[in-house]
């Protein structure tokens, strides 16, 4: 069961770039969730998968050399919800908002690959990318403030 959660039920196996992959297939499930619940409840949701995704990973990664396997994206899954819940339901947007999050995870500034490094275990997995998300934020909301202004 941790692998399914911690894999997003095998996405995390497909060949190439699985975070890619796991961001990609985030993104349905996020359409899914504002379109019938709203904008909220996604956060609610990234919130609740975030202890969920800790507590898989964690289990996910026992006994392996591997601190943090590529195949683990449910940590993907969580950052896209976050970086998703400031933008509105449309592709356009969607589509901005996977590349800042995924700009952000693969470059890894200042400060995420120092917390990265120091904290371990499926909290270290799925904090960098709550991070990478919250840069995501920041970015879409300057460019949202230029542009209503």
């Amino acid at each position: 069961m941790a692998r399914l959660i911690a894999s997003w039920f095998g996405s995390g196996f497909l060949p190439g770039a699985p975070g890619t992959w796991g961001s990609l297939v985030a993104l349905p499930f996020a359409w899914l969730i504002v379109a019938y619940a709203g904008d909220w409840p996604l956060l609610v949701a990234a919130n609740l998968l975030f202890y969920i995704g800790w507590i898989a990973a964690h289990f996910a990664i026992r006994n392996q050399s591997d601190h943090d396997p590529g195949w683990i994206v449910v940590d993907e899954v969580v950052g896209q919800w976050i970086t998703l819940f400031a933008l509105p339901l449309n592709l356009v947007a969607y589509a901005v908002g996977f590349a800042l999050f995924r700009l952000f995870d693969i470059w890894k500034p200042w400060p995420i690959r120092a917390v990265e490094r120091r904290c371990g275990g499926g909290f270290g997995i799925m904090i960098d990318d709550v991070l990478a998300a919250i840069y995501a934020l920041i970015v879409i909301g300057i460019g949202r403030w230029l542009l209503e202004r």
